[in-house]
């Protein structure tokens, strides 16, 4: 193939070297003469979205569990355990120190199992006990070790949960369910805010244990009876036999799975090896690229971790803040699914990240300019609202009301998911590494919110705006790389007279 300029160096010409026609990663041949497929393939869809469905509650006691201690902290956490200085900040960031460790080897291992759904769960089952076993600590530094093992073990999830989603949905359908998936972020601050105002109000000081070590309690607890329930009801691999579908559905399931390989890495008759996905990945300049502007993102969007501290500057009680955390976050989860669902139907990627980053930037400009009571508590609102542009045809821009951390984070998680679709062991290796990288930004990032910098929080805003900025631009680039990719691809297809191939999502 001819090689065009490029932003970076790319192998454009694997697009070609697709799978045979019959063949699976399991090496299956399917028949399909006798399957109606516009029907089956509507009941199989119905099915894996009711499941994935518990996996968004799944990941809402993920993300309850990784973040109580911000609402522990508005009923004596610090103070209990003599915390001082940037110790709580500390105690913020060591969860994800243990992310770094486990999400690419977890990764690479789920890609070989039959059944992850007992290994999620499993996951699932020993953090949640990790985090009941926060409720007896009495030291600010037996909290800081168990943090991190919560964090060693509550890392497989995330990277596992989006790869199971890749082997089950095309790239058409994947962004809908990535956002719905990662909605389980907003729904979790939501109501974890709720749950954890109940049990703030009403156990403290039940059987002499203060209010916030029955937080960590119950919803340990809570996670344990979910992870339970998880070992039947999350749905394994196309090619692990399934009881919940019928002969039909699972024929159709790994079928729409070889449809979407675009190209194959491993040599010709040459197995797969274990480390090969992961060499992969990590010789791809693209996945690297892609992790240092998620990690910004994710830095971004700093201040979900810190919302009740923030809704307490406005002067409210400690239930009254945690009320108040609530309703942005419902609001953003009841619109971010129209902004996936537009970004899958359009194919466009680009804009319907840089939108809700842009506009997220004006809620923290608004934060900056004033410490009124109304207008900060709108500034919240605003930093979790949107607006993208509806770019086909000669119809004007749109604006509609979109959560912006969820949205942003999880289309650019589908981009990486659409570009990296040549293998499923490079796929599982690329996601892991990519959400690695995305979760070093969470270990900083406690650090920008310091309670020096409060009321106000001038510099920590500005941080935040910085690396927007700067997150749109690399996204930009990478855009421009794919589209000088898909632009190859059509020249060399002219050349030789080649029906049109492979384009990467722009």
């Amino acid at each position: 193939m001819s090689k065009l300029p490029l932003l970076g160096s790319v192998d454009c010409s694997s697009r070609y070297d697709a799978a045979p026609s019959g063949s699976t990663d399991d090496g299956l041949t399917l028949p399909l003469d006798d399957i109606d497929r516009p029907i089956v393939e509507k009941r199989l869809l119905r099915k894996l979205d009711l499941r994935v469905a518990f996996l968004v509650l799944v990941y809402i006691m993920n993300i309850m569990d990784r973040t109580n201690i911000a609402a522990a902290r508005l009923r004596d956490f610090e103070e209990d355990l003599g915390m001082t200085g940037n110790q709580f900040n500390t105690l913020t960031s060591i969860l994800f120190v243990g992310y770094l460790f486990t999400q690419a080897p977890s990764n690479m291992i789920l890609h070989h199992m039959k059944r992850p759904s007992l290994y999620l769960s499993g996951c699932m089952i020993t953090w949640a006990a990790i985090t009941m076993c926060m409720s007896a600590v009495q030291t600010y530094h037996a909290a800081l070790i168990l943090r991190f093992f919560i964090g060693f073990v509550e890392a497989a999830f995330f990277p596992g949960a989006v790869f199971l989603l890749s082997r089950w949905y095309k790239r058409d359908e994947l962004g809908l369910r990535t956002a719905f998936l990662y909605c389980g972020l907003s729904v979790s601050y939501a109501f974890s805010a709720l749950i954890a105002s109940g049990i703030l109000a009403s156990l403290d000081g039940v059987l002499g244990f203060t209010a916030w070590r029955w937080l960590f309690f119950v919803e340990g607890a809570l996670t344990i009876a979910t992870a339970v329930c998880a070992i039947w009801i999350l749905p394994d691999f196309p090619s692990t036999p399934s009881v919940w579908l019928l002969p039909d559905e699972q024929i159709l399931a790994k079928q729409r799975m070889e449809e979407e390989v675009v190209a194959k890495i491993v040599h010709e008759g040459k197995p797969e090896e274990n480390s090969s996905g992961l060499a992969e990945a990590l010789m791809d300049w693209r996945v690297w690229w892609l992790g240092v502007t998620l990690n910004l993102v994710d830095s971004s969007a700093s201040f979900a971790y810190f919302f009740p501290t923030l809704s307490a500057t406005m002067g409210y009680s400690t239930t009254t803040s945690l009320f108040l955390c609530a309703p942005p976050w419902i609001l953003g989860t009841a619109t971010s699914f129209v902004v996936a669902r537009h970004s899958d139907i359009t194919g466009d990627r680009f804009w319907h990240i840089a939108g809700p980053l842009l506009v997220g930037m004006a809620g923290f400009i608004i934060a900056i300019s004033t410490m009124n009571t109304g207008m900060r508590y709108l500034s919240l609102w605003e930093a979790f609202l949107s607006s993208f542009c509806d770019y086909t045809g000669s119809r004007a821009p749109r604006r509609f009301l979109m959560a912006q951390s969820p949205v942003a984070f999880a289309v650019s998680l589908t981009w990486a998911m659409n570009t990296f679709s040549q293998s499923q062991s490079k796929r599982a290796a690329a996601i892991a590494l990519i959400n690695t990288m995305a979760s070093a930004g969470n270990v900083t990032s406690p650090y920008f919110w310091p309670s020096s910098w409060g009321p106000s929080y001038v510099n920590s805003y500005l941080i935040c705006i910085l690396a927007s900025v700067v997150s749109i631009a690399m996204f930009w680039v990478f855009r421009e790389h794919l589209s000088r990719c898909n632009k190859a691809a059509q020249a060399e297809e002219q050349v030789l007279g080649l029906p049109e191939g492979f384009r990467y999502l722009l």
